[in-house]
């Protein structure tokens, strides 16, 4: 059976990690989240070059992983259409098949998740969020024929 990329995509505060983490002990595939190395190493969750060192460390991972067969689940967020299709292409170049998991939730519901994880200093705020929301690029429908399936909350 052909390895799989497992994109979830979405807003800090709709559920990537509880999704991807279950997703995970289910499928048996590798979990790639940025937060949780930058944590470990003591990073500021801020830090957006850093952050993107190691989603480039993670996906030079992640591209072997698939080419032996070992599905991937990318945990970064992936805001953008571009991005999230360059990755599912790149997987498919590797005979992966590719997966979203697009997930949304309420503006309070996001700020009451990211406040109850209380792991960003400076802290998250309803503000950020909003701001945030408009940079999200939502799958439309030409992309979302891109996946072999597409998951929604």
């Amino acid at each position: 059976m052909a390895a799989t990329l497992h994109i979830v995509t979405g807003l800090p505060g709709v559920g990537k990690s509880t999704c991807a983490a279950a997703l995970e002990a289910s499928s048996g595939a590798v979990r790639m989240e940025p937060d949780g190395w930058m944590s470990e190493l003591k990073l500021d969750l801020w830090d957006e070059d850093r952050r993107f060192t190691i989603e480039t460390m993670q996906w030079r991972l992640s591209r072997r992983f698939l080419a032996a067969g070992v599905s991937v689940i990318i945990e970064w967020g992936t805001w953008g259409r571009e991005e999230r299709l360059r990755l599912a292409g790149e997987a498919r170049a590797l005979g992966a098949r590719t997966e979203l998991y697009w997930l949304t939730a309420p503006l309070e519901v996001m700020r009451a998740r990211i406040a109850a994880r209380g792991r960003e200093n400076p802290p998250i705020t309803l503000e950020h969020i909003e701001g945030w929301v408009g940079l999200f690029q939502a799958p439309d429908a030409a992309e979302l024929a891109a996946y072999d399936a597409v998951h929604r909350d």
